[in-house]
């Protein structure tokens, strides 16, 4: 089943945030838009430079109003311990979702079954709690913040724009599209 348009299942999770456990459910992404970051493992290769690069961007993710949850498999105690012993990590500014039974990563299909990993998946939420954007990568493949972050940018502009649609590699200030039938065959 297609996952795009569709609305988040309900969880209920712990993450560890700015030195707190804090309660994270379905309904705290809902009325803003969001980030759901998925990744294998906390004290892993390639999960610490993804989640740097993404506390690097965060402050922009932030003035786009847009909350950022990264998840994994472990529990919040393990992410408070990843980010209590890494540099890297202890950057991190947005909630760490602890995921111990797999039922969110199983919400987003993003679960390894025999290994009891996350797949690299990330989503991007609207508001109104439904999926924006999906993509989904084997583990060995990392991502990049820069290009979630202008994923993000297209879908807010998308969202406030009906009728407009943003061309590849669109950035804010250029030019989009507006589908008709005057542009079949023209572009």
């Amino acid at each position: 089943m297609a996952i795009i348009n569709t609305v988040i299942k309900p969880f209920k999770a712990t993450a560890y945030h700015e030195g707190k456990f804090v309660p994270v459910s379905d309904e705290s992404l809902k009325g803003k838009w969001s980030v759901v970051f998925f990744y294998p493992a906390d004290f892993t290769f390639v999960c610490p430079t993804e989640l740097g690069d993404l506390a690097d961007l965060y402050p922009e993710f932030q003035k786009l109003g847009v909350e950022v949850y990264s998840v994994s498999t472990d529990t919040h105690f393990t992410h408070k311990a990843w980010h209590d012993a890494s540099d890297t990590i202890a950057k991190i500014n947005y909630p760490m979702i602890g995921d111990p039974t797999g039922t969110i990563s199983r919400n987003f299909d993003v679960m390894i079954e025999e290994e009891g990993l996350a797949l690299r998946g990330t989503f991007v939420i609207n508001p109104e709690g439904e999926i924006k954007v999906a993509e989904i990568h084997d583990l060995g493949i990392g991502r990049d913040a820069k290009e979630l972050l202008r994923k993000v940018q297209a879908a807010q502009y998308v969202a406030s724009h009906p009728g407009e649609v943003c061309p590849a590699k669109w950035t804010p200030g250029e030019a989009t599209l507006k589908p008709s039938l005057d542009l079949v065959g023209k572009i």
